[in-house]
């Protein structure tokens, strides 16, 4: 239940192309001499990520530790706090704390990938997600992070299987759907791309990437009519999308998608 808690915030983080950082269960072996103490700093801990106030998160995930210091759990979730608040590297250390005291555990690792994505280190990322994947053949998380990393080094193709292979793993991963339907647009896959883009907008209407991501291929396809209704359905679900900036360096789009968008924002 615990592995799915962040995805309440996607459309807050849409972070790295969907990447998903995923809570860690608490490890039930370790007892404190405080034990109503703890689950009352676990339960604000949560509540602060829901509220995506990560700092605050961090404080209470840090006041866990000082009473379970060898809870790999609580160290890769102190490490989510501070991904979320691009402190990549302190973030790194925790998860490499929590690998040290539980190696088996995928949750670490795959949370460790989306922090070197952020550093752009693309081949430490895809390293990890391929150690996830050793451990659970079929986590779409790791698949669908993986393809945004192979992204991220220019690889097209192999991103595209990826996210196929974590949307078929996840039927609902609707951030899988959406990288999928990007990165066709990417390789000139252009009829499909839309195709998959309104499907996901037809099952999502509140899908504030897919409105906007259909909005640029469709302005570019001229549908300026269905383009500009897709936009204004965008800027009320999210209105970064505006800021070109944005899209590239924190949600990035893949190039071709980003040079749609574009031309769509300077002819408003």
């Amino acid at each position: 239940m615990l592995r799915n808690l962040l995805s309440l915030i996607l459309m807050v983080l849409v972070w790295l192309g969907g990447a998903l950082p995923v809570a860690a269960q608490s490890q039930p072996e370790v007892v404190s001499v405080n034990v109503e103490q703890l689950s009352d700093l676990r339960e604000q801990a949560f509540t602060a990520t829901n509220q995506g106030n990560f700092a605050l998160a961090e404080t209470y995930w840090t006041q866990i530790l000082d009473q379970m210091p060898d809870s790999a759990a609580v160290w890769s979730n102190r490490g989510n706090a501070r991904v979320s608040q691009n402190k990549l590297e302190e973030a790194i250390a925790d998860y490499n704390k929590a690998i040290e005291l539980a190696p088996d555990a995928p949750d670490p690792y795959l949370n460790r990938g989306t922090a070197w994505e952020g550093l752009q280190q693309w081949d430490k990322a895809i390293a990890d997600y391929n150690t996830v994947l050793s451990l659970d053949p079929n986590d779409p998380a790791a698949y669908n992070n993986r393809g945004n990393a192979e992204a991220g080094k220019g690889n097209w193709d192999v991103a595209i299987a990826d996210y196929k292979h974590a949307a078929e793993l996840a039927k609902d991963f609707a951030f899988a759907r959406a990288n999928y339907a990007l990165a066709l647009y990417q390789v000139g896959q252009t009829d499909d791309a839309i195709r998959e883009m309104r499907n996901i907008v037809r099952k999502y209407p509140r899908f504030a990437d897919m409105r906007a991501a259909l909005t640029a291929a469709l302005w570019v396809n001229g549908q300026k009519g269905e383009a500009e209704s897709n936009w204004f359905a965008a800027l009320g679900l999210d209105a970064r999308y505006k800021k070109i900036d944005w899209v590239n360096n924190v949600r990035r789009w893949p190039p071709a998608m980003s040079a749609a968008l574009e031309r769509f924002l300077n002819l408003q």
